[in-house]
């Protein structure tokens, strides 16, 4: 439909360089890194890149051309899939608010993380105390000792007695 296209009759690429070179500039520019930086990084997961090429990525007239292998480093460097990093910035998303979400998102993994962690290691706890019942008041003991916190020492040995921390 004509009335689709914006003026001049070009209709936008829903992936194209352009997408991907906005990305890098914001997705850097989220992460409050310089474009050294983001050089550095890139250059550490297996492509070489200096601050110039990110500089022209991002600013250049005409802009570089991104490489495959450098748009592959650019996600792995952001933890992004390639599909994201080709589409569009979303739109009401500013700067400030693309921080925020990106530090509760880092937030909620390594909390996952952290979960997974202590799971994991009170299951290990619980099967020593089942090859070991006579070991079990004294893993709590040290649980008291080590957190200081009886309420918390308390709710770490009932996770222990259940078997798990889910």
């Amino acid at each position: 439909m004509a009335g689709d296209r914006p003026e001049g009759g070009e209709v936008p690429l829903l992936y194209s360089e352009g997408n991907v070179a906005a990305r890098v500039a914001l997705e850097r520019e989220v992460r409050g890194w310089s474009t050294t930086e983001l050089a550095e990084r890139v250059t550490r997961a297996g492509v070489k890149m200096n601050q110039t090429a990110v500089w022209r990525i991002e600013n250049g007239t005409p802009r570089r051309r991104i490489n495959l292998d450098e748009a592959l480093a650019f996600t792995r460097v952001f933890e992004l899939p390639l599909e994201e990093l080709m589409s569009p910035p979303l739109e009401g998303l500013d700067i400030a608010s693309r921080r925020l979400v990106q530090e509760a998102v880092e937030a909620f993994y390594e909390t996952r993380d952290a979960r997974d962690r202590l799971h994991h290691a009170v299951v290990a706890i619980a099967d020593h105390i089942k090859a070991h019942p006579h070991s079990s008041r004294a893993i709590h003991e040290q649980c008291l000792r080590l957190m200081g916190d009886e309420r918390d020492a308390r709710t770490l040995s009932n996770d222990i007695a259940d078997g798990g921390h889910y």
